[in-house]
């Protein structure tokens, strides 16, 4: 369907998150949250990738949460297109591990939008707020 719409194939509109420390991290329109595992409103993932093991404490990640939270991830700041679940999941990827998430994932948003159906659509739906977190919140940071 991507093909015929956007002129190119694309697999998915992806949501990402990081599970660590037993928790899954993610954002969305109400900010920076916590859950169980798979315990968001989407259920189970389609896709899980493995993007290392971390040497980092887990209460500085939560400082380091809390610091994104109180700025570069208030749910006011988030944007379908520009500044969603991706974005936090590659910075917090790569504190974690030195390493982002695939680019295909963070691309996605650019790639949409260099074509002439994205534009069309980024009117329409820039505004949507998504909260995957409606489902077994633990906190919110």
């Amino acid at each position: 369907m991507s093909q015929g719409l956007l002129g190119r194939q694309i697999n998915g509109i992806w949501h990402t998150s990081v599970v660590v420390y037993g928790e899954e991290f993610y954002y969305g329109g109400m900010g920076i949250e916590s859950c169980r595992p798979c315990g968001t409103i989407l259920g189970p993932p389609d896709e899980r990738l493995e993007l290392g093991e971390t040497e980092i404490p887990s209460e500085m990640f939560y400082e380091y949460l809390a610091q994104l939270g109180e700025s570069k991830f208030l749910p006011q700041k988030y944007s379908l297109f520009d500044h969603n679940c991706n974005n936090f999941s590659a910075e917090a990827a790569q504190f974690l591990t030195g390493k982002g998430i695939p680019e295909y994932i963070t691309n996605l948003p650019s790639d949409v939008l260099s074509t002439p159906f994205g534009q069309m659509i980024k009117g329409l739906i820039e505004n949507v707020q998504v909260s995957p977190g409606q489902g077994q919140t633990a906190r919110h940071f």
